[in-house]
C-alpha cells in the first residue's frame, strides 16, 4: 500500500495546496513509501538520513498534512500516533492492526473490513469526516 518510488512528491504537495520545499517532500516521502504507518520518531530518523530536521519542525509540517488530508493521524491506543496516507484514488482507506506487545501498527487489505459510512448518515443527523477501525492483538514476530 505504498505509492509508487517514482512519484513526484513535489507535484504531489502543490496538487493539494501545499508549498513544496525538500523538507515537506522528504517527510511525505518517508510516509508514503512505507508499507505501515509511521511514528513520529520513525519518521524523523528516515528523514534525517536524507536531511537534517528538528522536532518542531516535523509537527508543524505533520500537521499541515493531516489538515490538507495528505496524513492521516492514526491513534495505536497508546501515546504517540502513527502517520499514514490519506485516502485517494491510489490510497484506499482501510483498517489497521495494531500488536499490543511491540506497539507496531500495520495496514490492512481494504477488502478485509468495509464499513458503509454513507448508511451511518441515513439512520442520523450526523455528519462524519473521520473513521479510523483498529483492530489489536499479537502480530506474527511476537506470537514466535
Amino acid at each position: 500500500m505504498t505509492m509508487s518510488k517514482h512519484c513526484n512528491y513535489l507535484q504531489v504537495l502543490k496538487r493539494n495546496s501545499v508549498d513544496p520545499t525538500p523538507l515537506r517532500e522528504a517527510v511525505l516521502r518517508s510516509i508514503a513509501e512505507q508499507t505501515r504507518p509511521l511514528a513520529a520518531t520513525e519518521i524523523m530518523a528516515a528523514v534525517q538520513i536524507r536531511t537534517s530536521i528538528n522536532k518542531v519542525t516535523l509537527y508543524r509540517i505533520l500537521d499541515l498534512f493531516v489538515d490538507k488530508g495528505l496524513v492521516k493521524r492514526l491513534s495505536a491506543g497508546d501515546r504517540a500516533f502513527r502517520y499514514g496516507m490519506g485516502e485517494t484514488h491510489h490510497h484506499q482507506d482501510h483498517a489497521h492492526f495494531v500488536c499490543t506487545r511491540c506497539g507496531v501498527m500495520e495496514c490492512l487489505e481494504p477488502e478485509l473490513f468495509h464499513m458503509d459510512v454513507k448508511k451511518l448518515h441515513i439512520k442520523g443527523k450526523r455528519i462524519i469526516n473521520h473513521v479510523d477501525v483498529r483492530f489489536e492483538g499479537i502480530c506474527e514476530n511476537c506470537r514466535e
